[in-house]
C-alpha cells in the first residue's frame, strides 16, 4: 500500500526541557528513519531548541495543520493532551510514541517504535475521531472564558468544600457540596474520572461523564448522559475553585459565575496501529487478569 504521509511533524514533551534532554536519541533516531523512508520530517520548534537538535527542518505548533499530514507525539498523555488541544484547528492526525508513565493515548512503545512506524508507513493503522467538550464561563452574564479539553473539565476546590447547581438541558439536577466536579469525555474517563470512582466508557460512546469528587452526601454518584446535553454548573457557594482543562490550564472562579459544557463541534482523530485494541490496552494499562 502506498505511503499516504509524505511530510510528517515530529513533537517532543515541548514543555519539559529536561525530559527532552533524555529522549533526544529517539527523537533524532526516528527523524532519520524517516527521511530514510523519503518522508520530509520537520521537528517541532521548541522541541528541536530544548533536545537539542540540529540538521532538520523546525515548525511552529501553529504552523503543523498547514503543513504535514501526521503528527508523531513523544511523551505521555499530557503531551498529548497538550497537543491535541494546540491542534484543535488542524486536521492531523495524532499518533503517540509513550515515554510517560500510563500511556492511555500514547499507543506505540518506544522500543519498537520503528518497526511500528514502518508498518504504519505500510497502511497498518486506523483513524478513530475522539470527541471534545467545548466550555465557558459565563460571568455577570457575558463569556469571560472559553476553551476546549480532550479530557475533563475541572471544577475544583483544595481548600474546602464548594457547593454546585447542576442542570442538564435546562433541567435542574440536583446541588451537590463536594471537593468539585468532573465533567468528561469517554477519553477522559481513564483518567482523574476513574481515579474518583467514575466508570470506564468505551470511546465510541456518545456520552459525556459527570464525576463528583469526594461528595458530602455519599448518595452523589456519577451519571453519564448523552453527549447532545448541554450542562450548566452554577457556582453556588465556596472559599476557592478554579476550572481546568485536561489539568493543565486553569482559571479561578468567582460566586455567580456559570460553566457550560457540551459537546465541542470539532473532534480530534488518533491513529492507532492495525492490532490496537483498546481492551488489551486497559488490560495492560491497569494491569487487569
Amino acid at each position: 500500500m502506498q505511503n499516504s504521509f509524505k511530510t510528517i511533524a515530529i513533537i517532543g514533551k515541548y514543555m519539559a526541557p529536561k525530559a527532552l534532554q533524555q529522549m533526544q536519541a529517539d527523537l533524532v533516531n526516528l527523524a532519520q528513519h524517516l527521511q530514510s523512508r523519503n518522508i520530509t520530517v520537520y521537528i517541532e520548534k521548541n522541541t528541536a531548541l530544548h533536545a537539542p537538535i540540529n540538521g532538520f527542518k523546525t515548525i511552529g505548533l501553529d504552523e503543523i495543520g498547514e503543513i504535514a499530514d501526521l503528527a508523531i507525539v513523544m511523551g505521555g498523555d499530557g503531551t498529548m493532551l497538550s497537543v491535541a488541544r494546540s491542534l484543535i484547528d488542524a486536521d492531523v492526525p495524532l499518533v503517540g510514541i509513550n515515554r510517560g508513565r500510563f500511556g492511555f493515548l500514547t499507543d506505540l512503545r518506544a522500543e519498537e517504535m520503528l518497526v511500528a512506524v514502518d508498518r504504519i508507513l505500510a497502511g497498518g493503522f486506523s483513524l478513530e475521531p475522539r470527541m471534545l467538550l467545548a466550555t465557558q464561563i459565563i460571568r455577570d452574564g457575558k463569556v469571560l472564558h472559553a476553551n476546549y479539553a480532550l479530557n475533563d473539565a475541572v471544577i475544583k476546590s483544595d481548600l474546602r468544600l464548594i457547593e454546585l447547581e447542576v442542570k442538564i438541558n435546562q433541567q435542574f439536577v440536583h446541588k451537590q457540596r463536594s471537593d468539585g466536579l468532573i465533567i468528561c469525555t469517554p477519553t477522559g474517563t481513564t483518567a482523574y474520572a476513574m481515579s474518583a470512582g467514575g466508570p470506564i466508557l468505551h470511546p465510541n460512546l456518545d456520552a459525556i461523564t459527570l464525576v463528583p469528587i469526594c461528595p458530602h452526601t455519599l448518595s452523589n454518584r456519577p451519571i453519564a448522559v448523552s453527549s447532545s446535553s448541554h450542562i450548566e454548573v452554577s457556582l453556588m457557594q465556596f472559599d476557592e475553585a478554579q476550572l481546568s482543562f485536561d489539568g493543565q490550564y486553569q482559571v479561578a472562579l468567582q460566586i455567580g459565575d456559570k460553566v457550560l459544557v457540551q459537546r465541542a463541534e470539532k473532534t480530534i482523530s488518533l491513529l492507532h496501529p492495525s492490532d490496537y485494541c483498546y481492551f488489551d490496552m486497559l488490560r495492560n494499562k491497569l494491569n487487569w487478569g
